[in-house]
């Protein structure tokens, strides 16, 4: 799985702390960035979080590009209702008569019975699926057959909200393995450019207290355990 930032709103820490200036100061909007400290963009953003005046996270949103994620993952992801995708079209977009096409879970693959298995019937689907398209079948119709773990890609918008309830939900260590490596990826880099505002930004075991019905049992210890684990 490869994942990059392909475009983010500028100054993303300092525009959600001077959004909150408009909230809860005298200030007119010319003057929103004006003299902007990092010392206080913390505090102020701290301060939000701490309240739960999130709203003002709304006004910031990173793009990433996804290459190598699969559709059980791609499925998961799109329920996050309050993000924007475009995704590999398999209507449109002949998919590979390759193996590799298709993502391989370290639990199949770390056995090698099962693995056999596996490759064995991505093959007999990719090959009824290029006998399907030579037979002119159109390739939405021919994709029925394909498994459902063929690698995809998409580009995906998302606000800096959602964002941090995104990595709540799927960087605890209860969600699936695919889109918690997803979910880390994107993390790392948003730090990068938003080290404020995603400083506290995954699970609540990290945080505070677990919120799962059913814990795992094994809390991160630190952000640098989540990032590096």
């Amino acid at each position: 799985m490869n994942v990059f930032l392909l475009a983010h709103t500028p100054e993303p820490d300092a525009l959600v702390a001077a959004a909150a200036k408009i909230c809860y100061r005298d200030i007119t909007a010319g003057e929103l960035l004006k003299g902007e400290e990092k010392n206080l963009s913390r505090e102020l953003i701290a301060d939000l979080f701490k309240s739960g005046h999130l709203s003002t996270f709304e006004h910031v949103s990173f793009t990433f590009a996804i290459d190598g994620l699969s559709r059980v993952a791609s499925h998961q992801l799109v329920r996050h209702r309050l993000a924007s995708f475009s995704q590999q079209s398999q209507r449109y977009v002949k998919m590979k008569y390759d193996p590799e096409a298709v993502i391989i879970p370290d639990a199949i693959k770390n056995n090698p019975e099962a693995e056999k298995i596996f490759t064995e019937a991505v093959k007999k689907s990719q090959e009824a699926y290029k006998n399907l398209i030579e037979l002119g079948i159109a390739k939405e119709d021919a994709r029925f057959i394909l498994p459902h773990g063929h690698s995809t890609r998409l580009v995906l918008t998302m606000n800096a909200r959602e964002l941090h309830h995104f990595f709540s939900l799927r960087l605890c260590r209860r969600a699936q393995w695919e889109i918690h490596e997803l979910a880390r990826q994107m993390l790392a880099l948003c730090r990068e450019k938003a080290p404020v505002l995603f400083e506290k930004a995954g699970p609540a075991c990290i945080f505070g207290k677990c919120n799962e019905a059913r814990s795992c049992g094994r809390p991160y210890k630190n952000m640098e355990d989540l990032l590096f684990d």
